[in-house]
């Protein structure tokens, strides 16, 4: 009885997701410049409305999809008129503002950059060991990415909610701007010939993780300077891609403890 109680607490804490219901919601969120994390509308809803709203949600390349009207009531009872925004429960980081701050204070910039990844315990396991290790930030791609949602919270333990994460378009534009500002970036891949320990990870660095399934796009593998690779002896050649982002992690933490010892 006494564990069904706290089981009932627990749920009752949940927080349940932002939402912007119906056009006028959703255009005054979107104007506001609210963090969305991608919009649902009703599979062929049409009218002057839903034209005007759909230009400001390409205008501002907000994710969307259509979806059946019954997905939309299972979510919210209330009239949506066919449209409902997700908000991000995290503000949005600015990378290029967040590494230069980074330097004038005197420290060494450590990004990760993850490249289309898809499930939200991979994103917020990352960022719990990427806040514990010091990262300074995490960037995402934001098409086909996994969402910031209280699931990717609670598997960050937190972590989230502390650590800046920030988003861009591609991975390869965010490589080209780190390199511009004197970040060297590396790249975590199967293919690569050097080991962690023989990379220098003391210096100003982005490392790059890549989808689950697919790694790192061919542009952002093309544009980095160097590739690593975990390795491994076992008869399973591969990590899961947050265990892979710890190692690496740790990797860079050890050697910047050890060049200030």
């Amino acid at each position: 009885m006494e564990a069904r109680k706290n089981l009932s607490m627990i749920r009752e804490k949940r927080t349940p997701p932002q939402l912007a219901i119906g056009f006028h919601a959703i255009e005054a969120a979107i104007l506001a410049g609210k963090q969305i994390e991608k919009i649902m509308i009703q599979r062929g809803l049409k009218g002057e409305l839903f034209q005007k709203t759909m230009a400001l949600i390409q205008e501002n390349q907000v994710p969307f999809q259509y979806v059946p009207i019954e997905k939309l009531q299972r979510i919210t009872t209330k009239n949506h008129q066919g449209i409902i925004a997700f908000q991000s429960p995290v503000t949005f980081g600015n990378i290029e503002e967040i590494v230069s701050t980074t330097f004038e204070n005197g420290k060494t910039p450590l990004v990760l950059l993850l490249d289309g990844l898809t499930d939200v315990r991979n994103v917020g396991a990352i960022a719990r060991t990427a806040e514990c290790l010091g990262a300074t930030a995490i960037v995402m791609t934001e098409m086909g990415s996994a969402p910031i949602n209280e699931d990717t919270i609670k598997t960050s333990a937190g972590a989230l909610m502390h650590l800046p994460v920030c988003k861009t378009k591609m991975a390869v534009d965010t490589i080209h701007l780190l390199q511009s500002m004197g970040i060297v970036c590396i790249a975590a891949t199967e293919k690569a010939t050097d080991f962690p320990e023989n990379c220098d990870m003391t210096v100003p660095l982005c490392i790059v993780m890549g989808n689950e399934e697919k790694g790192i796009s061919k542009a952002a593998l093309k544009a980095v300077k160097q590739g690593v690779r975990i390795p491994m002896t076992g008869i399973t050649t591969s990590l899961n891609v947050s265990v892979a982002a710890g190692m690496l992690l740790y990797e860079a933490m050890k050697q910047r403890r050890l060049n200030h010892e």
